[in-house]
């Protein structure tokens, strides 16, 4: 493992006067997490965690730390100078790339990824944190934010990474809805779909890697994969769900995984929805969780899961209510929720498409065939601009 080094987002101050103050620093921890609902960013909650121990250990303590900000948005092509911090690391050359905070989009940001993993990889997906890139033989789980980098074992000799169809023109639409950047024309991508199923720390932690025809998982820190078999099965997104591990394949079929006693995968029975349009272009299906929500979100309508009934069904939902959704340009980015984003100056009921420039777009949600809804999420092997959360958040009980 690749030791952290001083790559973070941006800088705070350690030693504000307000921990000088007699009784501050006694505060009780329930007290303090009230005061944390009232921060609006990032930043912001670092210069809080930071003020003295205690105050640390309060935000440590807090749970979901995720919910309390709007992920940042990371913009792999656009390099940003940073002459206080190495452009390697001994042995690596590394990209410094632009970040930016949605609540304080003016405020210098930045991460650091490795030149050669960029180049050389697939990107799989982003889990707790962690960027997670695939080749044919072996995976890395990447902290571009701290620069930590796990390396897993090489991948067993049978697994059989998917590969799609060559390309021959710019702007290639798959049958399935998902754009082709112009940049992999004539050439195969291989399918990697990545998801850690708790933070690396945790000791429960796996690194599931689905390549098509198997779904290998990796416990964390042991030196061996196991291997579940599967039948032509391109899956698309892991989350979690209610304590659940919940899978979608591009057919719109959603499955339940176990990783215990054994690594299994179950299809859970749906009834399809009237009047939902299948997969074509500009229509690209997308599950994300809201609060106590599974969504299934295209660009003409947004479904939640009710599990309440058997078969389980998809349910229109005509109103989004305080919700806002942001999702990266990258077909195995994963898509993230925010409930009340007016207290940093967003909008809800509104869709933030990652972008390089403008930084990001803001749609409505719920609008029908709304013409303006063309973000097309690119397949390809290089990192597009993504929304993610740093690893920090998802620390000490998450």
């Amino acid at each position: 493992m690749q030791t952290p080094n001083n790559r973070f987002v941006a800088s705070t101050s350690t030693h504000p006067a307000v921990c000088g103050l007699q009784g501050w620093k006694d505060l009780p921890h329930d007290l303090l997490h009230s005061i944390f609902p009232l921060l609006s960013s990032l930043r912001d909650i670092l210069a809080f965690s930071a003020t003295c121990p205690l105050w640390r250990a309060a935000f440590s303590s807090y749970p979901s730390k995720y919910t309390l900000c709007p992920p940042l948005l990371i913009q792999p092509n656009i390099r940003v100078p940073a002459p206080h911090i190495p452009s390697d690391n001994g042995h690596q050359k590394l990209r410094t790339c632009k970040v930016i905070d949605p609540a304080k989009p003016n405020t210098t940001m930045h991460c650091q990824i490795d030149e050669e993993t960029l180049h050389e990889m697939y990107f799989a997906d982003s889990s707790y944190g962690q960027l997670i890139f695939c080749s044919s033989q072996h995976c890395l789980v990447v902290d571009p934010f701290s620069g930590t980098e796990v390396s897993p074992p090489h991948f067993p000799l049978s697994i059989e990474c998917g590969e799609l169809s060559e390309l021959s023109v710019p702007e290639f639409s798959h049958p399935l809805g998902v754009f082709y950047s112009s940049s992999e024309q004539s050439s195969y991508i291989k399918h990697f779909c990545g998801f850690l199923t708790a933070p690396l720390a945790s000791p429960n932690s796996h690194l599931l890697v689905n390549t098509r025809f198997s779904l290998p998982d990796w416990p964390v820190g042991s030196d061996s994969w196991y291997e579940l078999q599967l039948s032509n099965k391109w899956l698309c997104q892991i989350v979690e769900f209610n304590g659940q591990f919940i899978t979608m394949d591009y057919c719109n079929r959603i499955y339940r995984l176990q990783l215990a006693p054994q690594l299994g995968m179950q299809e859970i029975a749906t009834t399809k929805l009237p009047g939902f349009r299948f997969l074509c272009n500009q229509n690209y299906s997308w599950l994300v969780v809201c609060g106590d929500m599974l969504l299934r979100v295209t660009r003409f309508q947004i479904d939640h899961l009710d599990m309440s009934t058997k078969p389980a069904k998809w349910v229109e939902m005509k109103n989004m209510d305080s919700w806002a959704l942001f999702l990266g340009g990258h077909v195995m980015s994963p898509p993230f929720s925010f409930m009340g984003p007016e207290r940093w100056g967003g909008r809800s009921k509104c869709l933030y498409y990652a972008r390089y420039s403008p930084a990001w777009s803001v749609y409505s949600l719920g609008d029908d065939d709304n013409p303006s809804l063309r973000y097309m999420r690119a397949w390809c092997r290089r990192l597009q601009p993504l929304w993610l959360y740093p690893s920090m958040l998802y620390r000490d009980g998450q």
